[in-house]
């Protein structure tokens, strides 16, 4: 996760940027350089919160083909000199699986374009992973020489290779070769190698165990929070916990959840959480109210109560969403995601206040937008069509989407048509079963959107249900 530099939304960069159906109907209205230069700095400097997660690739490489863009900008970024010190897949995965996408489009400048940087790029294995879907068998056996160069025939070469062909994504390029007589012996062996390697970790784990006893897994808790202090052994300790507790053991929980040390009164809050134990919902509001608890313990007590499901917590939920600190913004989500209609005020006030105190990117929007529109808050669309707008995530888009789809009657005819152009396959699924059919763009988007085969099933498939032999609505 990073915080990219996005422009603004109401301009032609800012919806580029968040992946917007806008940004493509106001891209082709625009000059086309003007178009170009905003797709480009969008593609070359990744603009998303989170590129892991969130969709682009082929909502910019479709803005490619109807601009009738160059590649001249990619190839300048891919084989800048900054390749070889910046190793960071976000540098350049967005640029390659662009290319990917334009090279299943037939793009042949695109498909050569990843072969070279497959040969030398510092990204070469996302670039090869983008060829083994979409190149020919040739163009992959081309490759072989240069990547295996890239591992020398020593002990740490051939370790390097195992590895390599044991973690790779799409195995295609390295089952080619070892089947191919000049490359064959080194690449099979590099595999049996990898795949040993994993039998022998899953064999003999190396990882921490603790001892049987809920004494000894407290302790492990704690001597894991000393050895890592950025990764608390809560959850595991909690499974542990599970395993091996009984009833007698609740006093010595119950008192390590009240005041032990922080991480083992973590570990102790989750398994009594999990378990619903009456008293769990008191100790968690005093660890999470305590002002001497240290954030990590404040986010285990309140990630133990989000954990919940029993209908005491959905009452205590009612009365902690009042709270101004996290406890009250975990208890608000619990209500937007197991509340009833009386709780729908509730929601909203909180959803209103995290937008006015945090803003359109502020992580608990997500699961406040899904109880907005699952508890059909119509006085909520004002601030539903706000984060519609202005958020940088098109994930959090799609959710204000879904709500605004529940609660806005002006959706179909609004949001819904420009969704039909957005970056995330389920927002475009939402805008093909709700999009209203009487502007012209969107009948032609459907079919459009049927024709490519690079969109996703569910998309087509709710496409087709609009205007398939039987669908009279189209």
């Amino acid at each position: 996760m990073f915080d990219p530099d996005i422009a603004p939304s109401g301009t032609l960069l800012g919806l580029l940027q968040r992946g917007r159906g806008d940004g493509t109907l106001h891209a082709l209205a625009a000059p086309r350089a003007e178009a170009l230069a905003a797709l480009n700095d969008s593609v070359l400097r990744d603009p998303r919160r989170d590129w892991q997660l969130e969709n682009r690739s082929l909502y910019y490489a479709r803005l490619y083909m109807q601009l009738d863009g160059g590649l001249e900008e990619i190839e300048r970024h891919l084989f800048h000199p900054d390749d070889r010190t910046d190793t960071r897949e976000e540098r350049t995965g967005l640029a390659l699986s662009v290319l990917g996408h334009l090279a299943s489009y037939g793009r042949d400048a695109a498909l050569l374009l990843l072969r070279s940087y497959a040969a030398v790029g510092g990204n070469w294995r996302w670039a090869l992973d983008e060829l083994a879907l979409r190149d020919d068998d040739e163009g992959l056996l081309s490759l072989a020489p240069a990547v295996l160069a890239r591992f020398p025939e020593t002990p740490e070469g051939e370790a390097e290779l195992a590895a390599a062909v044991r973690d790779a994504f799409e195995p295609r390029p390295w089952r080619l070769w070892a089947e191919d007589a000049r490359y064959g012996a080194r690449v099979r062996a590099a595999g049996e190698q990898g795949s040993f390697d994993r039998w022998q970790r899953q064999l003999t784990p190396s990882g921490p165990r603790p001892g049987w006893s809920v004494r000894e897994i407290l302790q492990w808790a704690e001597d894991g929070r000393a050895e890592r202090p950025a990764e608390w052994r809560t959850g595991a300790a909690a499974r542990c916990l599970g395993a091996v507790a009984g009833p007698e053991d609740r006093p010595q929980l119950l008192a390590a959840a009240r005041s032990g040390p922080d991480a083992a009164r973590a570990a102790a809050l989750r398994h009594l959480a999990e378990r619903g134990d009456p008293e769990a919902l008191d100790l968690i509001e005093d660890a999470a109210s305590d002002p001497l608890a240290c954030p990590e313990l404040v986010e285990a007590a309140t990630g133990a109560f989000c954990r919940m499901r029993s209908v005491a917590a959905v009452e205590r939920a009612r009365v902690w969403a009042r709270r101004p600190d996290r406890l009250g913004a975990v208890a608000a989500a619990l209500l937007a995601r197991r509340g009833g209609s009386r709780d729908a005020d509730t929601v909203l006030a909180v959803l209103r206040r995290t937008v006015q105190a945090e803003g359109p990117d502020a992580a608990g929007l997500w699961e406040l937008a899904d109880g907005a529109g699952r508890l059909g808050v119509e006085c909520a669309a004002p601030v539903l069509r706000h984060i519609y707008r202005e958020t940088s995530s098109s994930h959090l888009r799609g959710r204000a989407a879904a709500a605004l789809a529940a609660t806005d009657p002006g959706f179909a005819a609004g949001f819904a048509v420009e969704c039909l152009w957005d970056c995330e396959e389920t927002t475009r699924e939402l805008a093909a079963r709700t999009a209203a059919t009487g502007d012209a763009r969107v009948v032609e988007q459907l079919r459009r959107l049927a024709a490519d085969p690079a969109e996703e099933t569910e998309v087509q498939t709710a496409v087709r249900g609009r205007i398939g032999p039987d669908a009279a609505e189209v």
